[in-house]
């Protein structure tokens, strides 16, 4: 590490070693060098005069990028592209002449940006399934535990921890579901030309459009893209990635929310993202245990839902064919969004792994609360009775009013139903009150909520998905 130069948080401190390599400069630049020997190869095989030798020169030094040379020529020409395409043919002399044959600049760098892309978007939609297989567990492990449920955060009705965190999956499911249509459908970029006409390889080919039109079919298969994309100026349009970085900043939303959730439920003391033996919440509060894993995933969020807006301005600043001025911030965009939910991923994930639930605190809350909830109840068997619906009404205000109150200032007893048996329009149903008290009376459907949702949503999804991509392991967080 050179202690003399800024060095990016994402990639010293929070994305993994997997993205961090996708955006390196030897899989970029490496990616270039195979873009430009696959292009000879096909024209090769299309008749241009391009010999085997020249292109097996190309193979052989795909990975052989004396950077130090390239920025020597970049210095000198003040572009990147040629500043490579001359360190290449450096290497594989045979061939230089051949090298970038009727391409422009945006043959190279928007093709690869694709290519990378795409796979930085494999590996998120592998996190995101591991993921959600873990939520699914959690959620079938808890799905018939009661607990408060919060609207305003207020106490509301009963609702179950395995139901709340459907809610969770349930928003990872639809950014899973997202990113895997933009992979089936995400095209190359092919062949285009300087302004989409593909004029200069009309020209290679004697005015064959069948045969450039098979050049760019077949580059688009060999990178494993099911088409090229059927029109653009010099770079395809922008709109995929505005519609890429969206998605990503999805995630990132989806996690954030996730994480403000623990965060309140760790307030509560209800549940609690994992807290390491040695681990330190504060320097000066001993005490402590701090969300900072929950805290940290909101950050991070926060920084990818802002690159969404650099990538719309660029889409709405590209001029007619092109402008340049989407170069530098795509660079910085495009692959922090990615490293950015990459690291939200793997922080969530270690979160999810090692959720810690306190029943006896979440039972107690329920019970606290539970007498406010039955009045419903009572109230409708009081009028089945014969009661007054009004006059029931009135009194389990009174008194619900008193009990909060003095809830507030500090007994710890809700002694609401005991008051109730005391009232004279309840002394027909009051021997009953005890038997309303089940919390499991007040939690609806959730358990069958949660059965049809892995049942029918997640586990099917999740599968599909893994069988496309197949399973990642995640990497141990760096801090």
């Amino acid at each position: 590490m050179n202690l003399d130069t800024y060095s990016n948080p994402l990639v010293s401190r929070y994305s993994s070693k997997a993205m961090v390599k996708i955006f390196s400069p030897n899989s970029r630049y490496g990616t270039w060098r195979r873009l430009w020997a696959t292009l000879a190869r096909e024209q090769m095989k299309l008749g241009l005069q391009i010999s085997e030798e020249q292109v097996n020169e190309m193979d052989q030094h795909l990975s052989e990028i004396d950077f130090e040379n390239v920025a020597s020529y970049e210095r000198e020409l003040r572009h990147d592209v040629m500043a490579h395409v001359k360190a290449f043919g450096d290497v594989a002399p045979k061939a230089a002449g051949i090298i970038h044959l009727g391409a422009t600049s945006c043959f190279i760098t928007d093709n690869a940006d694709l290519i990378l892309n795409q796979q930085a978007c494999e590996l998120i939609a592998a996190k995101l399934s591991a993921l959600l297989n873990i939520l699914g567990e959690f959620c079938e492990k808890h799905k018939s535990q009661p607990c408060l449920g919060w609207t305003h955060f207020q106490a509301a009705q009963l609702t179950t921890v395995g139901k709340r965190a459907t809610l969770w999956a349930q928003d990872l499911l639809i950014d899973l579901k997202d990113l895997r249509h933009y992979l089936k459908t995400l095209p190359f970029r092919g062949i285009k030309g300087t302004t989409g006409t593909q004029a200069s390889f009309l020209e290679l080919f004697d005015g064959d459009f069948g045969k450039v039109k098979s050049l760019d079919q077949n580059l688009a298969r060999h990178f494993a893209f099911n088409k090229s994309i059927s029109v653009s100026g010099q770079t395809y349009t922008r709109k995929l990635d505005e519609k890429l970085v969206a998605i990503l900043a999805g995630i990132a939303s989806s996690a954030a929310k996730f994480a403000n959730d623990i965060r309140l439920l760790m307030h509560l003391r209800e549940l609690e993202e994992p807290f390491q033996e040695k681990q330190i919440g504060s320097s000066a509060m001993a005490y402590k245990r701090n969300p900072m894993r929950s805290e940290r995933i909101c950050s991070l969020a926060r920084h990818v839902q802002a690159q969404w807006g650099v990538i719309s301005q660029t889409v709405s600043n590209q001029w007619l064919e092109r402008t340049l001025d989407d170069s530098a911030c795509r660079r910085i965009s495009i692959p922090e969004a990615f490293m950015g939910v990459d690291a939200i991923l793997s922080i969530y994930y270690e979160v999810a792994s090692g959720i810690v639930t306190y029943p006896v605190r979440i039972n107690a809350r329920v019970r606290q609360e539970l007498p406010f909830m039955s009045t419903e109840k009572i109230i409708m068997e009081c009028v089945k009775k014969g009661g007054d619906r009004q006059e029931a009404h009135e009194v389990i205000r009174k008194h619900s009013m008193e009990v909060r109150m003095a809830i507030d200032c500090g007994n710890p007893v809700n002694d609401l139903v005991e008051r109730l048996k005391l009232e004279p329009i309840f002394a027909n149903i009051k021997d009953d009150m005890d038997s309303w008290m089940d919390p499991m009376r007040f939690i609806g459907a959730a358990v069958n909520q949660v059965d049809d949702f892995l049942n029918f949503d997640l586990r099917p999804e999740v599968e599909a998905s893994q069988d496309e991509l197949g399973m990642v392991s995640f990497e141990p967080l760096k801090v």
